[in-house]
């Protein structure tokens, strides 16, 4: 099978704070089991990432402790780094937006556009903070929505009701930094052209899925994208702090960190390149059009990583330069949560990684996320879930197994491989599960279902326990020898190909497994084979995966803002008041999009004799003709609410299917109007 070419990059953390769990678990994880996968099958790749340093958040942290942008960024980039590394990443390269050679590569690009005469320059009406003197991007500026009267709307965009508009309309607009209420104040920017490429973009997008298979829930945010369709962005703003913008007439501007951002993972190349002493290394990758290009992201980036910047490569290529070669897929995840609520440090409610790391070792907290990935849907990390992840499963099943196989081949067998003899049907199924489970694996790995991968290996443990209890060497070993020498070959080859398919996921174990083995990892397509020959010497055991303890756990628990989680007591509440809450149903009669939203649908619903009006989160996942004559669940009894200017009078129940997709809840077309739900 012919080798590929791939180039794999993980989003860019932001370093204006450690990253947690969520962040593990969405871009940084799935992306480093692919890539060691990948090099155990011999494929040509390299791995990219680095530290994101420009942006506002960054000079806001370091005005609070009265220090310089270099201080926080020159803390988080170094203890995210050791986190990374702590946890196992096997980047060929981790860099910094701060570095000269990104600030070259973002300005590169960013002249080129001016050349071509892409860039547009606007003047705009931008909200100023007069205490600060500084104006303020769209995620300081705090307001209530003009539509929905959401208090907490940001200048441009509710998050309620999912409104767009100017800032000039929103009410009530307030400084988060300084707590004043902003000026509107004229400031001039050059613009990218989004809109221009945008069927450009649907064509790439569609072909890509069409050819390799994008994640749905990856595809249904572009495509809400695009029906609202793609407008200009602005590529500057004005700042002190990032990359300089290289024109004469732009004092006091830099480059928007949403386009110079997304520029790291070519300059990190690039430094790279200079670190190997092969300055033009770079090229082999991103200016090949055969290369494999693979971007992990989490939901929050789908935007920059599937339109954005692929329409920067597409202007690039216009041009009369080389060409950079696209994603091919953007296998984007969902959130973490932690223990039902969603990370947050000012409540106290997550871990950092790095700290976590300082308590636990890296690997049952690489196998519980990769087990549990939010791969279509969000999910959730917990610590009893972790406990039992660490106990149940790697100590008892996996850890378990290698365990009382070495503890037979040293006792029984001096130490060594013993030899197969006569294999019985057992036997040889085990043997035939054993070299069947690589391809399987990759089957998952190739389509980045990672968390399914992760699980059906472990699937291979409890097999080789079931066929090492059936197999019953306690009692062979003094009824027939050979065949009690022949189970614990069997179960020693088991472990090993354990050892091989385990080591993305748990590379630290897998290293000491083959110490234990005395034995080195070969090719993935080795892999399932008969690697240890008869008679190989073996070394002693150790203990894997210690059991964590109760009182760690609770201990853990006990650092959260409330002092327990919110799963322990799983949000209770009394029979009385769910009794309160009147579930009906109801036939849709009528459904058309609500303008300036591309999440809210405007409902007609028949309710027995009557007819109301409920607005439903449903337009990514319904058309509005086909949900004419559904017969759906509403809560009936909510008190009416306005929703982008619109009265709601209900709520439609639905759930998140495993693409990531909503589905409603509905009845069938024998029920009646106006039934109550019990």
């Amino acid at each position: 099978m012919a080798k590929e070419k791939i180039l794999v990059t993980s989003a860019l953390p932001y370093v204006n704070g450690p990253i947690h769990l969520g962040h593990l678990s969405g871009a940084y994880l799935p992306a480093d089991i692919y890539v060691r996968y990948k090099r155990l099958k011999g494929d040509d790749i390299i791995y990219i990432s680095g530290s994101d340093e420009h942006g506002v958040p960054i000079t806001i942290s370091a005005d609070k402790e009265n220090v310089s942008p270099q201080v926080i960024i020159d803390r988080y980039h170094k203890l995210n780094y050791d986190a990374f590394e702590k946890f196992g990443m096997s980047f060929d390269n981790y860099s910094r937006t701060s570095l000269p050679i990104h600030h070259n590569t973002a300005k590169e690009f960013f002249l080129e556009f001016y050349k071509q005469g892409i860039l547009k320059e606007k003047k705009t009406l931008q909200f100023y903070d007069e205490k600060n003197k500084m104006f303020l991007p769209d995620r300081y500026v705090e307001g209530t929505c003009p539509n929905c009267g959401f208090e907490e709307a940001r200048s441009d965009e509710c998050e309620n009701c999912g409104a767009l508009y100017e800032p000039k309309e929103l009410k009530n607009p307030k400084s988060k930094i300084s707590g004043e209420s902003p000026i509107l104040k004229e400031t001039a920017h050059w613009f990218f052209p989004l809109g221009k490429f945008q069927q450009r973009l649907e064509n790439y997008i569609n072909e890509m899925n069409e050819k390799y298979g994008w994640k749905e829930n990856v595809l249904q945010y572009c495509r809400g994208w695009f029906k609202d369709g793609l407008k200009d962005r602005a590529v500057t703003r004005d700042l002190d702090w990032g990359v300089k913008v290289p024109l004469d007439d732009a004092e006091g501007k830099v480059l928007y960190v949403w386009f110079e951002a997304v520029l790291g993972y070519i300059s990190s190349t690039k430094e790279y390149s200079e670190k190997i002493s092969k300055p033009n290394f770079w090229k082999k990758y991103w200016l090949d059009q055969n290369t494999k290009y693979i971007a992990f992201i989490g939901k929050d980036n789908v935007v920059f990583h599937c339109i954005v910047f692929p329409a920067m490569l597409m202007a690039w290529n216009d041009g009369e330069k080389e060409k950079y070669c696209l994603p091919q897929n953007v296998p984007a995840n969902e959130f973490l949560n932690f223990e039902g609520r969603k990370f947050s440090k000012s409540r106290n409610w997550g871990v950092d990684a790095i700290d976590f790391l300082k308590i636990f070792p890296a690997d049952p907290l690489r196998y519980t996320l990769a087990a549990n990935l939010p791969e279509n849907r969000d999910t959730d990390f917990q610590w009893k879930e972790f406990q039992a992840k660490n106990n149940s499963e790697l100590a008892a099943i996996f850890g378990n197994f290698i365990n009382r196989t070495f503890t037979f081949a040293h006792k029984q067998f001096k130490g060594k491989v013993p030899p197969k003899g006569v294999l019985n049907e057992m036997d040889k199924e085990m043997i035939k599960t054993i070299s069947e489970y690589p391809q399987k694996i990759s089957g998952y790995f190739e389509r980045y279902k990672i968390k399914k991968g992760t699980n059906e290996i472990m699937n291979l443990a409890r097999a080789g326990n079931k066929y090492f209890n059936d197999s019953e060497p306690w009692i062979t070993v003094k009824t027939d020898k050979e065949k009690c020498s022949t189970t614990i070959n069997i179960c020693l080859q088991t472990i090993y190909t354990l050892a091989e398919l385990f080591e993305p996921v748990l590379p630290f174990s897998s290293k000491k497994i083959f110490g234990m083995l005395n034995t080195e990892l070969t090719t993935w397509e080795k892999c399932g084979d008969e690697n240890l020959p008869t008679g190989h010497k073996l070394n002693k055991a150790e203990i894997l995966f210690p059991q964590i303890e109760d009182k760690m756990i609770q201990e853990q628990i006990d650092k959260l803002g409330g002092g327990e989680s919110k799963t322990d007591k799983n949000n209770l509440i009394s029979y009385d008041d769910f009794m309160k809450t009147e579930l009906k149903v109801a036939e849709v009669i009528e459904a058309e999009k609500i303008k300036k939203s591309k999440k809210l649908l405007k409902l007609k619903v028949k309710l027995g004799d009557e007819v109301r009006q409920v607005i439903a989160g449903i337009a990514l996942s319904y058309k509005p003709e086909e949900m004419i004559g559904k017969k759906v669940v509403i809560v009936a009894n909510l008190q009416p609410v306005k929703i982008m200017g619109e009265e709601s009078k209900g709520m439609i129940l639905a759930v998140e299917n495993e693409g990531g997709n909503l589905e409603v809840l509905t009845a069938s077309n024998s029920v009646k109007n106006g039934i109550r739900v019990s």
